[in-house]
């Protein structure tokens, strides 16, 4: 049987090429693939590989004393939702362009937002109403498909767009309220939060364990509304049959959670492509670049279903 292990850690770590030739090998040695990151400021991964292997990979990674406390979240899927094992240092673990503003010490993120379990997110809500703001701390793309009801999505193509936003001045009639950040698994809103409160956002929260956690909690039955995305070839997780699709596809604007890439390697774009639409390509085009490129009959019908 196999599973999915996704975890961070904001610890600081002062030889991460050390440690990477550390988990490459561990990793190699259980046979687990999925994608590693490392930097000086912690570990941030998600790998796949039998149940057994992946057992003794926390038990061994637990082992280094800063990972000692880490939390470990399972999720269904197996090795080969990876295309490779990927392991790598880098100046941030999730690339916000902030490496020298954020500050770590051995509790993790310095000055991030308040944690809140997903009861506490409901009870907040329940008791402030209106006072509390939801920010969504993911892609533009990811929102698309799932976020918590009513939130502000900013316009973000990468997490390095999200310094610029909040710097716009966009949010500033949300500074003085509740905000709670949310993301994925949480660690984007570590950083997220950390960055808010540094530019005088007055009460943000984030999300422990993430959307993840809070999907565990509550499926379709609580603050969450779609699917959420992930990023390996699932593309998208349902919480529950009740699950609503809240994206629209590109071509009759029918609602879908469905995801393709691109087929023109020049276009390079994931669009959100309803069941109908991707087996049946006759609908208008709506990237006449993209259509201009598709010389072959065979390549104009492909790509009219996926772009």
């Amino acid at each position: 049987m196999q599973k999915i292990l996704l975890y961070y850690k904001f610890t600081p770590i002062a030889d991460p090429e050390v440690v990477r030739l550390w988990q490459r090998t561990l990793c190699e040695t259980l046979n687990l693939k999925g994608r590693i990151i490392i930097s000086t400021h912690g570990i941030n991964g998600t790998v796949g590989g039998e149940v057994e292997d992946l057992k003794i990979y926390v038990k061994q990674t637990k082992q280094f004393g800063g990972f000692k406390d880490t939390t470990f979240k399972w999720s269904d899927g197996t090795r080969d939702h990876f295309p490779k094992l990927s392991i790598k240092v880098r100046d941030e673990i999730v690339s916000f362009g902030a490496a020298k503003e954020l500050k770590v010490d051995k509790s993790g993120v310095v000055g991030g937002g308040t944690h809140l379990k997903p009861s506490e997110v409901n009870a907040l809500v329940d008791r402030y109403g209106d006072d509390v703001v939801f920010f969504d701390g993911r892609n533009a793309h990811e929102a698309a498909v799932g976020r918590f009801k009513n939130a502000v999505v900013p316009d973000t193509t990468t997490t390095k767009d999200f310094i610029t936003e909040l710097d716009s001045g966009r949010y500033d009639d949300i500074k003085s309220k509740k905000v709670v950040t949310y993301c994925t698994g949480g660690i984007r809103c570590e950083i997220l939060s950390s960055l808010m409160k540094n530019r005088g956002f007055e009460d943000v929260y984030q999300i422990d364990g993430g959307i993840v956690k809070y999907g565990e909690a509550y499926a379709d039955d609580g603050l969450w509304e779609g699917s959420l995305y992930v990023f390996d070839d699932r593309m998208g997780l349902k919480f529950s049959e009740k699950s609503k699709d809240i994206g629209r596809c590109i071509h009759c604007e029918g609602a879908t959670s469905n995801y393709e890439n691109c087929a023109l390697n020049s276009c390079n774009k994931l669009v959100l492509i309803c069941e109908n639409c991707r087996t049946e390509p006759t609908k208008k085009f709506h990237n006449a670049t993209c259509l201009t490129q598709a010389t072959s009959a065979t390549a104009i019908a492909k790509t009219l279903a996926l772009c």
